[in-house]
């Protein structure tokens, strides 16, 4: 149990987590910070705060857990708003999509006092921002990365660790640069890829009259695509170098196919084709197990 979640960011993400522990009975009181203070006033009148807090440094003070829940680049600077009170028994979690500026970012601030934050990554989340979508099942069943580092407090992995179990989820650990690289591949390039094919098909004429034809399977593939802009211009450029390597195979693999088709070869479409379907067809969703 803890006595107080200094929350800053009182968005979706942060929301659900203070609505999760709550439902939990984790947590007497949620303190909350919010850059627009409508968005703080909002989240206390929908019940996902107790307190609204003039500061992130404010609503900090008297917490023994907080939890960033800003976009990667506004990362640091919280960093540096909250420092003052940081002590050492304090867990300090954020939820960002990448981890290595992240911590670079919590070095440079925290200093001597970075053992105390442990970064995490829960793999959820929804394409509408705003705390008015908070869900207190957000992370029920959902996966979560946790990336120590050399200075971590074991005492405030563990606490992390049992925290996102309570809340439903399953706790994996592994390093910030292992998690970057695959999340590049995994959740980063496919939003880059949704993003370009729905300006491509938007740079035409025709454009609306070909939305108007799509049907189920473009819905799926291009869902990512409605994600929030600043969320994800700041994700995909914190992550640039893995990123960028990751669509360069991509590329590669596209021209593969273009090249079958302007060679009139349909055997080598055929088999780039079934490979892909192989691919896709062994492959399934970490099972979530039961945590005890």
């Amino acid at each position: 149990m803890f006595e107080q979640l200094g929350l800053i960011g009182c968005g979706m993400m942060g929301g659900s987590f203070a609505l999760a522990l709550k439902r939990a009975g984790l947590v007497k009181r949620v303190v909350g910070y919010s850059k627009s203070p409508s968005t703080t006033e909002r989240a206390r009148q929908l019940g996902v705060i107790d307190v609204e807090a003039p500061s992130a440094l404010l609503a900090v003070s008297g917490a023994d857990l907080v939890l960033l829940a800003v976009p990667v680049s506004a990362t640091e600077a919280t960093f540096k708003a909250i420092r003052h009170l940081v002590r050492g028994d304090v867990l300090i979690m954020d939820v960002g999509s990448t981890k290595r500026e992240v911590i670079d970012a919590a070095r440079r601030v925290l200093k001597d006092h970075v053992g105390v934050f442990v970064p995490a990554h829960p793999i959820a989340g929804k394409e509408l921002a705003g705390v008015e979508h908070a869900d207190p099942d957000l992370y029920n069943g959902r996966q979560v990365i946790l990336t120590p580092i050399e200075r971590t407090l074991t005492t405030q992995l563990d606490k992390a660790h049992k925290v996102w179990i309570a809340l439903g989820c399953h706790v994996k650990q592994m390093s910030p640069e292992a998690h970057d690289a695959a999340y590049a591949a995994v959740s980063h390039l496919p939003h880059l890829v949704a993003f370009a094919l729905m300006n491509g098909i938007k740079s035409q004429q025709q454009a609306e009259d070909f939305l108007s034809l799509a049907g189920p399977g473009f819905r799926d593939f291009t869902r990512i695509a409605a994600s929030d802009p600043v969320v994800w211009r700041d994700i995909l450029m914190s992550n640039r170098e893995e990123l960028l390597a990751q669509s360069r195979l991509f590329q590669r693999a596209l021209n593969a196919l273009e090249t079958a088709i302007n060679a009139d070869n349909p055997d080598a479409l055929e088999a780039l084709i079934d490979q892909a379907s192989n691919a896709r067809a062994h492959w399934r969703m970490t099972a979530i197990k039961p945590q005890s």
